[in-house]
């Protein structure tokens, strides 16, 4: 890809390279012009160094070694109060909040705006073997014993080779970046047996002071599953690492997979943690590595005294500004290996006295590719080349993901399970995680497994009466958007194919929802609907299975993709929000 003259002004000045008068930071007089079009690795990694300790961090890679198109939501609604704050900012919105220039690269990593068009521009994100050379970066210039490599979970699952791999793919992966301490959660849909395989491959540690053992049977009663913290020393100084998992892993997901582990926040003995670590322990600073998602963590943050960093995961949001909460700073690094941060920490009399923060985007048309990542990559995808190479179609507009109410992706996921199964209504899962295709590209059988690559894949058809759908439609309503952070425990809505509503966000629980129509009839709560659903349990609740019908969902997905050969699907939602007049509000639920 080659990028002009003014293209390379826009990635400067969303760099930070670009001072106030227009003229950069790095470059002065004619010379700069010349500079500007050479814009080199070592410009992007720029960074203003502050004390002698440095921590990097990543989140919720989902297993995504390669790089990647990922738009950010031009939806993205929770209750009024929380509305318009940081992880709960999209489009517009984002931009003015934290001041970026349309059309920069900051614009195409964080916002939905004009995607295609920058896509086209600016090329993928990520990648292992682009992540890499930032981290090498880093560590060379600081010296490897003062910097520290940290991420925050949502790392193991989400793509084809971590599923047929059964994680290991990913865990190599992170031995090759450099992990050095990991939290949590979608890693425990491999079951407990399986997790403990994989900590025993991966070189460094995972830790959780949330999880302990539930089964009054077991010798462990009551007792920590993971080790709750680390200590690492770093730039001549002792940083405490207390670990926390998704506390909701055992609802969020199948029970079968943590039989027997109990999941929570845990904010009490997390508490008790910051001060053994403090008084005995005398750590110089203390971070909670954790994957509670960033609003919870906010809460988190006025229930624990004498956290120094809080480095969140789970929300997948990126954040350009730490947000501090009663002295605790929290900083959240996006998804799907999009960014790396760089937190550097002065540190002086036991105590953290000073910081700097970044964001450095992991632009990959931009870094070169580390040939040993490279090389890592084609091992572990060259025994599935042939099936997820295969181009099952084409699609005529963008297939996203991530969304409050409704994407594309999961629409196409939903039409291809309502025309095999012949349901009524078909409910799809919130996921965040997955991948974007951009108008016009081929659909390969590994773009299906980037959208649905879970150890439950498998497509359920059963019997609801009407009733229990509006009243498990209300009930996910109540999770996504509850006024308090801690009941939100992740997702965006289900989706649904076949149906559609009105939500009124502020209205009281279980009364949200209106105008439910069900094949464009108004739903009846005493018909019996033919439902179809996978990634959840909802087929438990329901009657007359057809076992015979049951297959995963990716099979499904590219069957149909095959059959249609043109896909186009319309980015129309079939969810009305009757108390928002936008999708990405800012606070007070107004429109910018």
């Amino acid at each position: 890809m080659e990028i002009d003259r003014r293209d390379f002004l826009q990635i400067a000045s969303a760099l930070g390279l670009v001072g106030a008068a227009g003229g950069t930071n790095l470059f002065a007089g004619e010379a700069a012009k010349e500079k500007i079009k050479k814009l080199s690795f070592s410009d992007v990694v720029d960074f203003k160094a502050k004390g002698k300790a440095t921590i990097l961090h990543f989140c919720d890679l989902h297993a995504h070694i390669k790089p990647l198109y990922w738009r950010e939501p031009s939806t993205l609604i929770s209750a009024k109060n929380l509305v318009g704050t940081p992880g709960f900012i999209c489009g517009e919105s984002f931009q003015k909040y934290y001041g970026i220039q349309a059309g920069s690269l900051d614009a195409y990593f964080d916002t939905h705006n004009d995607f295609s068009e920058l896509a086209k521009k600016f090329g993928k994100m990520g990648g292992i073997a682009h992540m890499k050379p930032i981290i090498d970066h880093v560590r060379k210039e600081r010296g490897a014993e003062n910097v520290i490599l940290l991420d925050s979970g949502d790392t193991w699952q989400g793509t084809a080779v971590a599923l047929k791999t059964k994680g290991e793919a990913i865990v190599d992966a992170q031995n090759y970046l450099g992990v050095d301490v990991m939290v949590g959660h979608w890693e425990f849909t491999y079951g407990k047996e399986r997790v403990a395989e994989l900590i025993g491959k991966f070189k460094g540690e995972f830790i959780s002071q949330n999880v302990i053992d539930n089964d009054p049977f077991s010798d462990e009663f009551e007792e920590l599953i993971f080790p709750p913290y680390s200590i690492k020393e770093i730039g001549g100084a002792k940083i405490g690492i207390i670990g926390q998992s998704f506390p909701f892993t055992s609802t969020a997901n199948p029970k079968k997979f943590t039989e027997g582990w109990s999941f929570a926040l845990r904010h009490e003995t997390l508490q008790e943690y910051v001060d053994m670590l403090r008084k005995e322990k005398k750590v110089d600073a203390i971070v909670v590595l954790s994957h509670d998602g960033f609003s919870v963590d906010q809460e988190l943050a006025k229930k624990v005294k004498g956290v120094d960093f809080i480095l969140s995961g789970h929300t997948h949001d990126p954040s350009p500004e730490p947000i501090i909460v009663n002295d605790t700073v929290i900083i959240i690094s996006g998804s799907h290996g999009k960014y790396i941060s760089r937190l550097d920490l002065e540190i002086k009399d036991k105590k953290v006295v000073d910081y700097s923060f970044k964001l450095m985007p992991v632009a990959s048309n931009l870094i070169p590719a580390d040939k040993a990542g490279d090389e890592l990559i084609a091992k572990w995808y060259k025994p599935f080349d042939k099936e997820l190479n295969e181009v099952l179609g084409t699609t005529k507009g963008l297939l996203y993901k991530r969304d409050t109410f409704y994407s594309t992706f999961d629409s196409l996921i939903g039409m291809a399970i309502q025309d095999e199964m012949k349901c009524d209504i078909n409910f799809n899962p919130g996921y965040r995680w997955g991948t974007t295709v951009l108008p016009g590209d081929p659909i390969l059988k590994d773009n299906v497994y980037e959208m649905t690559a879970i150890t439950y894949p498998e497509v359920y058809t059963f019997d609801l009466k009407g009733d229990v759908i509006a009243k498990l439609v209300e009930d996910i309503a109540d999770n996504v958007f509850n006024a308090n952070p801690l009941l939100q425990q992740g997702g965006d809505m289900s989706r649904m194919t076949g149906a559609s509503y009105s939500i009124k966000i502020s209205a009281p629980s279980g009364k949200r929802v209106s105008d439910f129509m069900i094949g464009g009839k108004p739903l009846d709560p005493k018909k019996t609907y033919r439902v179809s659903s996978w990634g959840g349990n909802l087929q438990n609740v329901g009657e007359n299975l057809d076992e015979k019908a049951i297959r995963p969902v990716y099979e499904v997905v590219s069957d149909y993709i095959r059959k249609q050969k043109i896909i186009d699907i319309p980015m129309e939602s079939n969810v009305k929000v009757l108390d928002m007049d936008c999708g990405c509000p800012v606070q007070g639920a107004t429109c910018s």
